[in-house]
């Protein structure tokens, strides 16, 4: 399975576009290290693979055809501030039934306690709803993440906890990955390519 951005220009304001003519194709089997300086457009890029935002012109498609527009999206976005990806109103039990079916050993692979089912995401820290957000990816129609610095506002135990059991989890069932992170170090355990969206051309290329 192909995840694929053809072409695509994008903008917040109509006469400048954030990204004009950004081409990405990923491999299921891939975990691929989405690179580039500050403010050229990584995450406006990673919102576009994942379908929250549509794009002036191009087009995303997986395995040639258009991400679904309604119900479950096979391509799921794990975001940086975990605290702004969920509803403070629904308890986080609701929020995992967001992802549709899942295994139920994901929520012992990332350490998700019982009694935080019924909590509402205040009553927990980051690292904690990190979790849910996770898990919540990782429905059974999941074919690509798309991880956006998902660790970087997280103590380093939690960080190595969940991107341990990420790895190991998309590994297992053929998911592919598309990844933002800052750390080198990261990068070098996580990738199998670099991508690099280049700030003139607003290119994205091997």
């Amino acid at each position: 399975m192909i995840l694929e951005a053809k072409d695509i220009v994008f903008g917040y304001q109509k006469r400048r576009p954030v990204l004009d003519g950004v081409c990405l194709r990923a491999e299921q089997d891939e975990r691929v290290a989405l690179t580039a300086p500050s403010g050229v457009g990584k995450t406006t890029l990673c919102q576009l693979l994942a379908g929250y935002l549509q794009p002036w012109s191009g087009q995303i498609s997986l395995d040639q055809k258009p991400l679904p527009q309604k119900g479950y999206c096979p391509v799921q976005m794990i975001w940086q501030h975990p605290e702004k990806a969920v509803d403070p109103y629904l308890r986080l039990k609701d929020t995992l039934a967001e992802g549709g079916d899942l295994d139920p050993g994901i929520l012992e692979g990332l350490g998700i306690e019982k009694d935080w089912l019924n909590r509402f995401p205040g009553e927990l820290s980051g690292g904690e709803i990190q979790r849910f957000c996770i898990a919540r990816a990782l429905g059974e129609q999941t074919k690509f993440i798309i991880a956006d610095e998902i660790s970087t506002m997280l103590d380093l135990i939690t960080q190595s906890q969940i991107w341990t059991f990420l790895l190991t989890e998309i590994q297992r069932r053929n998911i592919g990955l598309i990844f933002v992170s800052h750390s080198e170090a990261l990068t070098k355990r996580v990738a199998t390519r670099r991508v690099t969206l280049l700030a003139e051309k607003k290119q994205a290329g091997a």
